[in-house]
């Protein structure tokens, strides 16, 4: 199953709705990865026997291990006698196209992240979705703003039920339900942003429609933080004994995270640098203020400095900073 759509319009919400509900039948195993990681898939510690939270290529690399996991024991499944009866595995992976932005690459060159043939979480995710319902092993992925470079038609295509929520334009409705269905009436570039939040069209042959109908449109309930955790409670209750693992955060590199933000920008103006940190790692930068950002440049002697009156950073200072540490590191 696929969610997507514009940012701020439910994506998250709806995934998770459909989690606490499913999430009553016991026999279901959840294995999660949230690639934002900023708390709403907390309710799910108990449930999930993974739970992978946040943006960085750290959690895009357990995510991509999560789901190639998902693929063993598929493989484990295929293998078993004709009739084995299983119980249902889900994986779900929300903000997907973190995963299929990330640049990381493994020890062996192969790259975890990408739209390439050869990337690890692609394979996998295609993997899931050509063999996997025959054993109930399933995918669900939530992402923002389908193009061909956060959501590969490789991988878009082989979700069986396709949900989206507003979006901008109609090629992007139909990169996120398929041509079929939107050439046939299917309009989730129709629904009005903000207005219709939580709302939306539903296509595909894993889910029944209407004879003759492309699509079906379906409003979802919001459950806030506090009704998913009392939600979840109820649901850990009926599924005492479960440990979810959960995978180390590595600490944030603030050095280099600030040069990466400066991008090519020779100054930035010191508020505009904490917007572009928080957007890039929201888990570790969200809450920073001036001084912090001070704390963390200071004792490489590439704080800010005043431009004309405003706190501004040189891209130059940080860089060579950057450098310096990395040789001492070196030696």
């Amino acid at each position: 199953m696929l969610i997507t759509g514009l940012s701020n319009q439910g994506k998250t919400a709806s995934l998770r709705a459909l989690f606490l509900w499913l999430a009553h039948d016991v026999t279901v195993e959840w294995r999660i990865a949230d690639l934002k990681g900023i708390g709403d898939w907390k309710p799910a510690e108990g449930i999930a026997t993974v739970l992978i939270e946040g943006p960085t290529d750290v959690q895009v690399i357990a995510a991509t291990e999560m789901v190639e996991g998902l693929v063993e024991e598929m493989n484990r499944r295929l293998l078993a006698p004709k009739g084995t009866a299983w119980t249902p595995l889900v994986g779900i992976v929300d903000e997907a196209q973190v995963a299929y932005g990330s640049p990381a690459i493994g020890e062996d060159g192969r790259p975890y992240g990408g739209t390439k043939a050869t990337a690890r979480y692609l394979r996998a995710v295609k993997a899931v979705h050509d063999q996997g319902r025959a054993v109930d092993v399933t995918i669900w992925e939530g992402t923002q703003d389908p193009t061909d470079q956060n959501l590969p038609k490789r991988s878009r295509e082989g979700n069986h039920i396709r949900a989206s929520l507003a979006l901008g334009t109609e090629s992007q409705a139909k990169m996120a339900l398929g041509e079929t269905p939107v050439n046939a009436g299917a309009a989730p570039h129709k629904l009005r942003q903000g207005l219709d939040k939580g709302t939306l069209v539903v296509a595909g042959d894993g889910i029944k429609l209407a004879p003759g109908q492309p699509s079906i449109t379906v409003r979802t309930h919001y459950i806030d933080d506090d009704q998913a955790d009392e939600i979840a409670d109820r649901i850990r209750t009926r599924r005492a004994g479960i440990t979810t693992k959960t995978e180390p955060i590595e600490a944030a590199d603030h050095l280099a995270d600030i040069a990466t933000v400066l991008a090519a920008d020779p100054r930035v103006r010191s508020q505009e640098v904490l917007h572009r940190l928080a957007a890039h790692n929201p888990t570790a930068y969200r809450d920073w203020s001036f001084n912090d950002l001070t704390a963390a440049l200071e004792p490489y002697g590439a704080q800010p400095y005043k431009s004309h009156g405003v706190s501004t950073i040189a891209r130059d200072r940080v860089l060579e900073a950057l450098a310096e540490r990395d040789e001492e590191a070196a030696e």
